[in-house]
C-alpha cells in the first residue's frame, strides 16, 4: 500500500462506477481487502500508507484505532450499493497494514461479518490478517480465530538482531516461534512468515540464520522480499547520507538464490517470484486475484480496488477518509479506466511472475519474436502455450518483461 497515491480521473461523490465495469462484474472472482493505517512504530524503509498515534494527534474528525472498524464497515456497505443487488460471493479477505492486529478481534471480525452479511462469503473462503509478532499472544489468535480468520501472515522479516534493527523492526526474534505455535494452538492451517533480504549490514550467513528460523518454524507459506529502498523514506535519507549502504545487485541475487535452494529442501516450492508455499492449498489465494487481473474492493485510507477494468483508489489520510465517510460520501481520490492495451500489458508484468506462467497469446508480435532468444538465453521455458521463468529467469524478470513488451 505505498503512500504515494496517483493523479488519476475524478470519482463521482457517490462512486459510481462505469457502467461496462459493472457489466463485466461477476466474470472474474472477487475478494476484499482492508487496510489498517495503524502502527505503534514507523519503520524506517517502509512506504506504506501508516500512521503511529503522534502523527495522527488527538484533534477531531478522522479516525482513530477506537473509530476505524465502524468506518470500514460503513465503506463496505457502500461498497453494496455501488456495486448493485447480483450475487458476488467472496472468495478472499486480507487485512494489512500497518498492523491489523493493533485492532481488537472483535472490531477485526466486525468488518469480516458486514462482509458477509453484505456479499457473502464462499464455503471455505481464505481469510488472512498480517500480524507483528509482537502485537498477538493465544488469547488474541484465539479470538482471530473465533471471529472467522483462516489464515495469518506473521512479520517476521529477520531473525537476526543488528538486522532488526536497521529495520527499526522492535520484536524479540524469539517471539516468532510462539506466534507460530500460539497460531497452530488457536486452530489456523494456514500459517505465513514475511521476510525481507539485503538489509544494510546483513551478511549471507545472516540471510542462512533467518532462513533456517523460519523454516524451522513449519510455516504453510513464506514470502521473500528484496529491501526497495524507497524515495521519502528515513533509510533512503540514510543512504544518501552514506550513512548506510544502497542494497548491491549481486548480493540481493545471491540471498535470492539461497532463499530458492532452502525452501525447495523443506518443501516449499514457488509459484510467484518472491512466494514459496508447501502446496497450492497453501497459496495466498488474494495475492493470486491481483496477479490474475481479478476484481476486488479496497477498504480503507489509500486502499486500491479494481473492478471490470476500472481501477480507484481511496484518500490517503485517515482524517479525509474519516471525513468522507462520516458525510456519506465516496472516499475514493481518483481513477483510471483501464484500456485494453494497459490490461495486456499488465498481463504481461504480473502473470509471468507466476510459476503457472504466461499465456502466449497475450504477447503482441515483437513480444512473440521475442521469445526464442530468451528460450535460448535460458530465462523462459515453453510449457505447451505457456511461457515460464526459469530460476535465472527469476532473477532477470524485470529484464524479461521488458524483452517482451518491446
Amino acid at each position: 500500500m505505498p503512500s504515494v497515491l496517483p493523479a488519476g480521473d475524478p470519482v463521482p461523490e457517490d462512486g459510481t462506477l462505469p457502467e461496462e465495469s459493472l457489466a463485466r462484474l461477476g466474470e472474474r472472482p472477487f475478494g476484499f481487502y482492508v487496510h489498517v493505517p495503524f502502527c505503534t512504530v514507523r519503520c524506517g524503509y517502509c512506504d506504506f500508507n501508516t500512521y503511529t498515534a503522534s502523527e495522527l494527534g488527538a484533534g477531531p474528525g478522522g479516525i482513530s484505532r477506537s473509530s476505524y472498524a465502524a468506518a470500514a464497515v460503513q465503506e463496505v456497505r457502500r461498497a453494496r450499493r455501488v456495486l448493485g443487488d447480483r450475487g458476488l460471493p467472496v472468495e478472499t479477505v486480507f487485512l494489512g497494514g500497518g498492523t491489523p492486529t493493533l485492532l481488537s478481534p472483535a472490531d477485526l471480525g466486525s468488518v469480516l461479518t458486514a462482509i458477509d452479511e453484505e456479499f457473502g462469503l464462499v464455503p471455505g473462503a481464505e481469510v488472512t490478517t498480517e500480524a507483528n509478532p509482537d502485537s498477538v499472544d493465544l488469547g488474541y489468535l484465539d479470538g482471530l480465530r473465533a471471529a472467522g480468520f483462516t489464515r495469518v501472515s506473521i512479520g517476521m522479516q529477520s531473525a537476526v538482531p543488528h538486522v532488526l534493527r536497521v529495520l527499526d523492526r522492535t520484536h524479540d526474534p524469539l517471539r516468532v516461534p510462539a506466534a507460530v505455535e500460539w497460531a497452530r494452538a488457536a486452530g489456523f492451517d494456514q500459517v505465513s512468515l514475511d521476510l525481507i533480504y539485503g538489509t544494510p549490514g546483513e551478511s549471507l550467513d545472516d540471510w542462512a540464520t533467518s532462513l533456517d528460523a523460519a523454516l524451522a518454524c513449519a510455516p504453510d507459506h513464506v514470502s521473500a522480499y528484496a529491501l526497495i529502498v524507497e524515495e521519502g523514506t528515513a533509510l533512503a535519507r540514510q543512504v544518501r547520507r552514506g550513512e548506510v549502504p544502497m542494497p548491491d545487485d549481486d548480493d540481493l541475487a545471491d540471498k535470492y538464490l539461497l532463499a530458492d535452494e532452502r525452501m525447495s529442501a523443506a518443501g516449499l516450492g514457488w509459484y510467484e517470484v518472491s512466494n514459496w508455499s508447501r502446496d497450492q492449498a497453501s497459496r495466498c489465494h488474494h495475492n493470486e486475484l491481483y496477479w490474475t487481473g481479478a476484481d476486488w474492493w479496497g477498504v480503507g485510507p489509500g486502499a486500491h480496488s479494481h473492478v471490470g477494468g476500472t481501477r480507484w483508489w481511496n484518500v490517503k489520510h485517515p482524517a479525509a477518509y474519516g471525513d468522507r465517510i462520516a458525510a456519506g460520501l465516496s472516499p475514493a481520490h481518483a481513477r483510471e479506466v483501464l484500456e485494453p492495451e494497459d490490461q495486456r500489458v499488465e498481463r504481461v508484468l504480473l502473470e509471468l511472475r507466476l510459476a503457472d506462467g504466461l499465456d502466449r497469446a497475450v504477447l503482441d508480435a515483437a513480444g512473440n519474436a521475442a521469445v526464442p532468444d530468451l528460450v535460448r538465453r535460458g530465462l523462459l521455458v515453453e510449457r505447451g502455450d505457456r511461457l515460464v521463468l526459469t530460476r535465472d529467469g527469476r532473477l532477470l524478470a524485470d529484464a524479461v518483461v521488458r524483452d517482451l513488451l518491446g
